[in-house]
């Protein structure tokens, strides 16, 4: 079996609606995700066999948003400032760790 190009690869939603419901996007998922990255890079941790944080559009779980996807574990954070984003990098990311408080549960 081959080995993950990353070991872990995050999509967060940054979709923004344009009939003015509720979106990720309102909740500033696109600077969250610009810090989010901004931190990998300093850590050393962006890049092949490392992690990567890459932006997406809609994930459909508007209601729980901002949101996030984890593979290759498939785990859902809702989150909502650069805390919780440090949170989830050294709790999930880097020690393995589900951040049961941001946690999505209905998958």
């Amino acid at each position: 079996m081959a080995e993950n190009y990353y070991q872990h690869h995050v999509f967060m939603c940054e979709n923004k609606r344009s009939d003015g419901a509720s979106c990720c996007e309102d909740n500033n998922a696109s600077a969250i995700r610009a810090y989010a990255k901004q931190q990998l890079k300093d850590k050393g941790l962006w890049g092949k066999g490392k992690i990567r944080f890459n932006s997406a559009g809609c994930l459909a779980r508007c209601a729980q948003g901002p949101v996030m996807v984890i593979y290759p574990e498939e785990t859902w954070y809702s989150y909502i400032d650069e805390q919780d984003i440090d949170e989830i990098i050294s709790e999930h990311l880097l020690g393995g760790k589900v951040v049961e408080r941001l946690l999505i549960l209905d998958n």
